[in-house]
């Protein structure tokens, strides 16, 4: 299998031995077991490998440029606006989030900032923890500024984008499944969101997934491990709800992929000590069993479908109407909106493709530029490969007005490949079309904050990781 040339040509341990070695700091133990590809295709794989103190030591160690960046941005994001400063969000991860992170990864917390403290990158353990928390500080935020009664700036709404599917029975090729994601998020921090992380750790389940430098679970949320559970996410629109007793979502996420052994247990940890952040649709498969799942993952309702001949998609939609009537603002009626947009070309596409649906037609899904109200094809933020910066009607109003945003990367994955542990994946949009920084900004200097920051993010070719046995 064409997987990753560039890893078989240069045995496991020499690559890293002269990586590391470069870094000066080769002989350091906790490195061992672990070692950093050469950049493929706009991504970086890493191999973490022992205790939960060795894996996020070599995280912080073999990613800590990449995390030193990223964390520029996430600082930017959250503070920009002045409405809070990184203090906020330091306190509220070691004092409201940090009492309910799991030892493991208190521990693994604690080795990244310590390997980001040997490569001399001035971050402490509580910017990392604050880092980890990035995608629910906008539902902590509503709910702190609610209980001091202050009013919550638009941008402190949490960002609702991305679009996924999984199917399996009639609905493919082979009966098997299939499962597709692209992360939509703002382009600042979506051309950083570039690494397939393999991770071994001591206790539970070989994981491979994608994710962003410095964070302990996917956060965008695509990912198999070596039970044969796949996982994805979008996010649910104009959701609203926070319970700061409960355990940050990073947490339960990265648990998840780490110990679910099925798609009950997948469930089980999702749902104990839900806080409330960053609340998503969950979309599992279990490629022992060909089972497919949708976990909608409220505060007050909580909705699992599970089937062995359907589908389930995602487009930031609420699934149950008393879960929308309830925990959101979003209007399921209007089909102007980009969440029932997609939802309806998701349903247009599993009905056209019912019986042909494979690794190849989820890539030409997640391009797809057919816009279901307009009923044309256009680039924009109604449509699957989402163009938020391409739309003529600006920022939509799902979105906070970070800036230009959009599908950034994408990936797919079959049961063949998740019993391999091995997935695809393209950075960039599917589509093709390339996105300018510089271009973007002359035409949009009321984004002139991100200059510095704000990056090309050309379209990249699919390109096969695998973990090496």
């Amino acid at each position: 299998m064409p997987v990753l040339r560039s890893l078989r040509i240069i045995p496991g341990v020499v690559l890293a031995a002269l990586w590391l070695a470069s870094c000066g700091q080769e002989t350091d133990p906790r490195l061992a077991r672990a070692w950093r590809a050469p950049e493929k295709n706009g991504w970086i794989f890493v191999h973490l490998e022992g205790n939960p103190e060795e894996i996020g030591f070599q995280h912080g160690y073999l990613l800590a440029p990449e995390i030193e960046d990223a964390f520029g941005v996430i600082r930017l994001n959250l503070t920009h606006d002045g409405d809070k400063d990184w203090e906020f969000y330091r306190q509220a991860a070691r004092e409201t989030h940090w009492p309910h992170v799991d030892e493991e990864y208190q521990r693994e917390l604690q080795g990244i900032a310590e390997g980001l403290k040997a490569r001399g990158v001035a971050m402490d353990l509580w910017d990392v923890a604050a880092m980890n928390a990035w995608l629910e500080w906008d539902y902590y935020t509503k709910y702190y500024d609610k209980l001091h009664g202050i009013e919550t700036p638009e941008s402190k709404g949490a960002p609702e984008s991305c679009s996924a599917f999984v199917a399996t029975g009639s609905y493919t090729t082979d009966g098997r499944i299939v499962m597709a994601h692209n992360a939509w998020t703002g382009y600042m921090d979506g051309e950083r969101w570039t690494i397939i992380f393999d991770i071994v750790p001591e206790k539970g389940h070989r994981i491979l997934m994608d994710g962003f430098p410095g964070l302990i679970h996917s956060a965008d949320d695509f990912g198999v491990n070596d039970a044969g559970i796949m996982i994805t996410e979008t996010t649910i629109s104009k959701f609203e709800g926070y319970d700061p007793d409960g355990v940050p979502e990073f947490v339960r996420a990265r648990k998840a992929m780490q110990y679910s052994s099925s798609i009950d247990d997948y469930v089980c940890i999702m749902k104990e000590g839900n806080n409330g952040g960053y609340a998503n649709n969950w979309l599992v498969g279990d490629r022992k069993t060909g089972e497919i799942a949708s976990l909608e993952l409220g505060l007050k309702n909580v909705t699992l479908r599970r089937t062995k001949d359907g589908y389930f998609v995602g487009s930031n939609f609420p699934v149950n109407e008393k879960l929308a009537r309830e925990e959101t603002t979003f209007d399921l009626a209007d089909p102007s909106l980009s969440p029932n947009a997609r939802h309806i070309r998701w349903k247009q596409l599993m009905a056209e493709y019912k019986g042909r649906i494979d690794v190849e037609a989820a890539k030409r899904f997640l391009a797809d530029h057919f816009d279901t109200y307009q009923k044309k094809e256009e680039p924009n933020e109604r449509t699957l490969c989402g163009h938020v910066d391409l739309s003529p009607r600006g920022v939509p109003p799902w979105q906070p007005p970070y800036g230009p945003a959009g599908a950034v990367q994408n990936k797919v994955i079959d049961s063949v490949l998740a019993e391999q542990m091995a997935l695809w994946a393209a950075a960039g949009h599917a589509c093709g079309i390339d996105f300018h920084a510089e271009e973007y900004l002359k035409q949009h200097p009321e984004f002139s904050w991100q200059k510095g920051y704000l990056r090309d993010i050309p379209s990249r070719p699919w390109t096969l990781f695998e973990i090496r046995r």
